[in-house]
């Protein structure tokens, strides 16, 4: 078995882990700090809106000598001010976008860009965008939005229960947030290709949370009935028995999603693919910090305010200071005999453990037999 698998076996029964719930309020103030600068960067520089969404008209032109940086300075001077955006095609033309461009405005800006860049007026191709197709489809995009969200909470509501609901649907807000601010700061344009990769990820973030949250259900199911463990020492263990399979989905899925921004995006040029890459990338990372860090910790916080298992929790402390109180005299008897306190408290993983746990207590006991009177016999 390899190193990780190995790690993940010992994660997943429990002999090895990360405190992830004792130590949730760090990953809260990160989580904040990150949607603090998220909103302050959507404020200040806000989202730089495709001309699906704001309107404009797009050119089209034939293989040409220009340069795109070139191409978009001689655009805007056309368009007389408004904002040009120039992508280099494959065939050696350029994809020019303009946005609120209306259809009077477009004629005299097509002749001023088949002087300035060198081939016909014909060979230009000109598609407008009217405004209010753009307002339809963002509408279209917000409702979409909404009722994605409310079947999520009506579905994890169902299978698990309101508080798991509440905390995905926190987890789900978080994970937007941040990849809208990311937006906002590298100052990508926003077209159909963000809001269906924004989609994307809620999906993907929303099946990280379950995986997560269905391991809880299972090691919760009868928690009344045990002494063993808080409610948030099972988030914990879930937590924990999920990691390495959450790491594993989460880099498979940023790899090739990677090669798109970063070698198809940045190295090839295809700008095209960076509305629905960097969405993707920043929203696929963000999605799997908050299934381990946001939405199990909300979960065990909600949780813990119950009076069912805030009384499980006081009987849990109780039965381990007795453990511990018990156990004071056998130590103070056998100074050098190993510290066992916590795991008398916890109880064993299984019967193998508890009986490995017996045999170390026995340990002393039996190197004392050999140790009684002779027997008279001379050797």
């Amino acid at each position: 078995m390899s190193k990780l698998g190995n790690i993940g076996a010992r994660l997943y029964r429990g002999e090895v882990g990360y405190d992830f719930i004792g130590k949730r309020k760090i990953w809260y103030g990160i989580s904040i700090l990150i949607t603090i600068a998220a909103i302050v960067g959507l404020a200040v520089r806000g989202l730089n809106m495709g001309i699906e969404f704001s309107g404009g008209a797009v050119f089209t032109t034939p293989k040409t000598s220009v340069s795109a940086t070139e191409a978009e300075h001689r655009a805007e001077a056309a368009a007389e001010g408004h904002q040009a955006t120039v992508q280099k095609l494959g065939n050696g033309g350029l994809r020019i976008q303009i946005s609120e461009l209306d259809t009077q405005q477009s004629v005299p800006v097509q002749e001023a860009l088949a002087k300035d860049l060198d081939v016909p007026v014909k060979d230009i191709n000109t598609q407008l965008v009217g405004p209010s197709w753009g307002e339809e489809i963002a509408n279209k995009a917000w409702l979409g939005l909404g009722v994605f969200m409310i079947l999520v909470v009506i579905y994890l509501a169902i299978a698990f229960e309101w508080r798991m609901a509440l905390a995905a649907l926190i987890a789900l807000i978080h994970d937007l947030t941040i990849t809208v601010g990311v937006y906002a700061l590298v100052g990508f344009e926003v077209t159909p290709g963000t809001v269906i990769g924004l989609l994307t990820i809620l999906g993907y973030s929303l099946y990280d949370t379950v995986v997560v949250f269905d391991s809880l259900k299972e090691a919760s199911k009868d928690i009344g009935k045990q002494t063993r463990f808080t409610y948030s020492e099972l988030a914990n263990r879930s937590i924990n028995s999920t990691l390495v399979r959450s790491i594993n989905t989460t880099v498979v899925a940023l790899l090739p999603v990677a090669g798109l921004l970063f070698v198809g995006g940045g190295v090839l040029g295809a700008g095209m693919l960076n509305d629905i890459s960097l969405a993707l990338f920043v929203g696929l990372a963000a999605g799997a910090y908050s299934s381990i860090f946001i939405a199990t910790p909300l979960v065990a916080d909600f949780k813990e305010r119950d009076p069912a298992m805030k009384a499980l929790a006081k009987r849990v402390l109780a039965k381990r200071a007795a453990a511990a109180r018990n156990d004071a005299p056998e130590q103070r008897e056998n100074p050098a005999q190993e510290d066992t306190g916590d795991e008398d408290a916890e109880g064993a993983e299984d019967p193998a453990e508890a009986g490995s746990l017996a045999g170390r207590r026995s340990q002393p006991a039996s190197r004392n037999r050999g140790r009684g009177r002779p027997s008279g016999k001379r050797r």
